[in-house]
């Protein structure tokens, strides 16, 4: 998780994130986005790992990066969500690392 504490205080692109063509080529697509964003609001991304969806969720403040948390889908009900176990998201971050650092390079240019 290290990785991605740089993108913390890092603006958010609003238009970035709406481009769901470049976002589909991180194998990323953007769940719920409000516009305007709020002072504080929350912008949930869709990615897959094995056969499980990964929601993650970026807190934002004034338009900036605050919070990066990644959580499993229940595939009967996405309104529910559980934490990765450390191990999956180990495994998680090792196979799509390098993806999610572009992703994040993208959305916050």
């Amino acid at each position: 998780m290290k990785r991605f504490r740089k993108y913390f205080d890092k603006t958010l692109n609003i238009k970035n994130v709406k481009n769901s063509n470049q976002l589909g080529a991180f194998g990323v697509t953007c769940k719920s986005l409000s516009e305007p964003l709020e002072d504080f609001d929350e912008v949930e991304f869709i990615t897959d790992f094995g056969n499980h969806d990964i929601l993650m969720s970026i807190g934002v403040v004034l338009n900036e990066i605050k919070r990066i948390q990644f959580t499993l889908l229940d595939p009967e009900n996405p309104d529910i969500v559980k934490g990765l176990t450390e191990s999956q998201l180990k495994d998680f971050l090792v196979q799509k690392g390098n993806q999610l650092v572009q992703f994040f390079e993208y959305i916050t240019q």
